[in-house]
């Protein structure tokens, strides 16, 4: 368009055409390069030369991570020590239960000697050795004829206190069952054959090297 043109058309009001906006500068342009800014380009060859980038602020003296054991070894040694503590519980409660037992068997017998207390029917004089057996071993009792008869028949009966073999009524050795049975040395039952109980015979003998 010639000037006398253009000179024309802005008096009548035309307005002259706008310049186009000139486009912003790139980022490469207007930053520069993020490697190059940043020293990327030193980065990157250290990770192509080293083969991985070391993460920020860790320390070389750190050295590497221990291993960590097998996930089957950690779960045997657990097993072993779960296993470990229940045995060392059950022997706790096994002697628990020894020493309670200790515990109930002396007041029982400390209960039975005082109810056994003058009411022994042993006599000093007695010569007829009635023999029986108790805790695996031959023992014997002296008793006189009357006392044989009667302990034959199951209305006398033998506990035995304190290393003493004593000799009771019928109805002493049953409180006496309920007290401590393990005490009870010489029970007779006269309804039983007589054979069950050799020892009932007066006649019978027994080594003084058999009698513990």
């Amino acid at each position: 368009m010639s000037d006398t043109l253009r000179d024309q058309l802005l008096g009548l009001g035309f307005k002259a055409p706008a310049k186009p906006a000139k486009p912003p500068p790139r980022r490469d342009e207007r930053r520069g390069r993020p490697d190059e800014r940043r020293g990327g380009g030193k980065r990157a060859e250290s990770v192509r030369q080293d083969g991985a980038a070391r993460p920020p602020g860790r320390r070389d003296a750190q050295g590497p991570r221990k291993p960590r054991p097998p996930r089957e070894d950690i779960d045997l040694a657990k097993a072993y020590a779960i296993r470990a503590q229940r045995e060392k519980d059950e022997r706790i409660e096994a002697e628990r239960q020894r020493q309670e037992e200790a515990r109930l068997r002396r007041e029982a017998r400390a209960r039975l000697e005082a109810f056994v207390k003058d009411k022994a029917l042993n006599r000093a004089d007695a010569e007829i050795a009635r023999h029986f057996e108790y805790g695996g071993k031959i023992k014997r009792i002296h008793v006189d004829a009357e006392q044989l008869r009667a302990l034959n028949a199951g209305e006398l009966g033998v506990v035995q206190v304190n290393g003493r073999y004593l000799l009771v009524t019928a109805a002493v050795l049953a409180e006496a069952e309920t007290i401590f049975a393990q005490a009870v040395a010489l029970k007779v039952d006269p309804s039983a054959p007589a054979g069950d109980d050799p020892y009932s015979d007066p006649q019978y003998q027994v080594p003084d090297d058999l009698v513990w």
